[in-house]
């Protein structure tokens, strides 16, 4: 058991050693490393007063000053994080998941609040959203990037965004432009990864698909059934049009991975597209349909890109692989205080949610470390040509 501390302890200082620089001075450095270990520990809400106490102080101002007004840099703290990630889970299976949480607040002060939808909730509430990138790999999958939705209510007050501490030069962006970013910076930042996904908020941009295109990087992302199929299917075709010309053949029943129950078991159809603008070279377009076993009558679809010949098995695995990031938020929000946080500012808002990331990263690593990989194979498709389109049967 000591053994198992001291290396607890000696992995979490290889972690600070990577992110010290971005610290000024010894003292927000030292705090923030007993912030972290905070987040870490098995306490209740994991706020400022319950930090401070994990940390020996006797009131919260310092942990505050940390996320207020200390100097340090997230964005740097951020891609360090990137960085430790990739050395201890990065793998050639890689995908980014890109999706929002949402966090609950009272009031109308908390940068970019406001009644807007929420996931996490199912329902309208008075919250700030914040768009998020995981990292999934056979051997872990951890957050590495977010960024904090600000609506066009608050872009239009200037003086509101001042008094949260959003600047000036931060304009208004849709959550799809922040997916954007943070996907740009992964990739450019050399994140070994060959697929993304996404659910259907990010999937039926027509914009964020050709985004992927361009850098050449896979995707199998959830579209709604009434999204557009264009080339060689009609003017008007959906997405739900082509299950009725699925042949009994093209369906498979395959496992889109593990969930809390088991298996998540679905019967899945994968046809090739008609080209309606030239793929780059070597690469091609599917459309992926899931279908439940216990209720047929209840379908999703997907729209891929990818290196020609891909099989079904390997777009069924990506496609379940956007249940990570919940994942990562539940686990995030329950083990890390990821939503615990009790700041107004824009800036602050980063600082907390980039240390919670931290230490969520290293519960990952510190997991990894301790599993076997398990690495599957994947079976060659033939096909079976109908409308237009070739189903994989």
């Amino acid at each position: 058991m000591d053994q198992d501390v001291a290396a607890w302890v000696a992995g979490l200082d290889d972690l600070f050693a990577r992110v010290a620089s971005r610290f000024g001075r010894p003292e927000p450095r030292r705090r923030a490393r007993a912030y972290v270990r905070g987040l870490l520990a098995p306490i209740e809400g994991k706020n400022g007063w319950t930090l401070a106490e994990a940390a020996g102080e006797s009131n919260p101002l310092g942990m505050q000053r940390l996320l207020n007004a200390a100097r340090w840099d997230a964005d740097a703290v951020r891609d360090d994080l990137r960085a430790y990630v990739v050395e201890h889970l990065g793998a050639a299976d890689g995908v980014l998941v890109v999706d929002e949480t949402g966090f609950i607040k009272k009031g109308d002060k908390s940068a970019g609040v406001q009644r807007q939808y929420s996931g996490t909730a199912g329902r309208i509430e008075n919250c700030q959203l914040g768009v998020f990138l995981a990292y999934a790999t056979s051997a872990g999958r951890t957050l590495v990037d977010r960024e904090l939705y600000v609506p066009k209510s608050w872009i239009a007050d200037r003086e509101r965004c001042a008094e949260a501490g959003i600047g000036a030069g931060v304009e208004f962006a849709t959550k799809q432009v922040l997916a954007r970013r943070m996907l740009t910076r992964a990739i450019e930042a050399g994140v070994p990864a060959a697929w993304v996904t996404a659910d259907e908020a990010y999937g039926q941009d027509h914009k964020f698909r050709v985004f992927l295109e361009q850098y050449r990087i896979g995707y199998v992302v959830a579209v709604p059934r009434s999204q557009a199929i264009s080339g060689g299917l009609g003017p008007r075709a959906r997405a739900e049009s082509l299950v009725g010309e699925v042949p009994a053949s093209a369906w498979r029943r395959l496992s889109a991975g593990q969930g809390a129950k088991g298996p998540r078991r679905y019967d899945w159809a994968m046809a090739t597209l008609p080209i309606i603008r030239e793929p780059e070279e070597g690469y091609e377009r599917w459309i992926l349909i899931r279908r439940s076993i216990a209720r047929p009558e209840e379908v999703a679809f997907y729209l891929g890109f990818g290196p020609a010949g891909t099989t079904i098995d390997e777009l069924v695995k990506v496609a379940g692989s956007r249940w990570a990031i919940e994942e990562c938020f539940q686990s995030a929000k329950t083990e890390v205080g990821l939503d615990q946080y009790q700041v107004r500012r824009y800036d602050a808002w980063y600082r907390h949610i980039t240390l919670a990331m931290l230490a969520h990263a290293y519960l990952a690593v510190t997991a990894a470390n301790s599993r076997t990989k398990r690495i599957g194979t994947a079976s060659s498709p033939s096909r079976w040509e109908r409308s237009g389109v070739y189903w994989h049967t």
